[in-house]
């Protein structure tokens, strides 16, 4: 049997847990990248320096792709139809280039860090 004191504190605990969940929690930066084609979209994404961040990627085919950066070191596979993410260390000024390990040569795209 639990007892009135175990329920407070248990009720508390989960308080306090969700309140230093949300307190300060800042909503991580989201961008989207389609591949189409055997081509990003937009092939250009900039995001300021310093600020960790998601991409959202759709493949709308055909076929399959892969998008792959090796600074910083991210891939993700997508067959056509899928959607996924990646989320992105906070990066220095720069450009970080990414491109299609089933395109290279078309899928071709560049992280801009301000």
């Amino acid at each position: 049997m639990i007892t009135l004191r175990t329920q407070f504190i248990v009720a508390t605990a989960l308080w306090l847990a969700a309140g230093s969940g949300f307190a300060g929690a800042e909503e991580l930066l989201t961008l989207k990248l389609t591949a189409k084609g055997g081509r990003f979209y937009p092939e250009t994404i900039e995001v300021p320096a310093g600020t960790r961040f998601k991409i959202i990627i759709t493949n709308e085919g055909p076929g399959p792709e892969e998008f792959e950066s090796d600074n910083p070191r991210r891939e993700k596979v997508l067959g056509a139809g899928a959607t996924s993410f990646l989320v992105f260390p906070a990066l220095k000024p720069g450009v970080y280039p990414f491109y299609g390990e089933f395109h290279p040569e078309t899928a071709k795209g560049r992280i801009v860090v301000k």
